[in-house]
């Protein structure tokens, strides 16, 4: 064989798995953007519901501010047991 058909083929098979790499680094990249903007819509749905939750928080504390409940009290509201006393709360527990 000569020394140039030896330079062709190497350059032939270099070209192909060149193309061949990049074509595979392509479709990676692609299911890379894919699973960011995956990434960036939950984080868009987590930020939107800080923010109602937050807004609940402040209602709740403004309605408490104004019935003039104290925090322990509006506590207790938020989890039903308004209204029971501590030593009924203990007997439920107890039995």
């Amino acid at each position: 064989m000569s020394e140039f058909l030896k330079m062709d083929i190497f350059f032939v098979i270099a070209t192909i798995g060149f193309v061949v790499f990049a074509v595979l680094v392509i479709c990676a990249l692609w299911y890379v953007v894919k699973i960011l903007r995956t990434i960036n819509r939950v984080a868009d749905s987590v930020e939107e519901e800080a923010t109602a939750i937050k807004e609940d928080l402040h209602e709740a504390r403004e309605s408490m501010k104004r019935q003039g409940k104290g925090l322990l009290s509006g506590i207790a509201t938020l989890f039903g047991m308004a209204g029971k006393s501590g030593k009924r709360i203990l007997k439920k527990r107890k039995s």
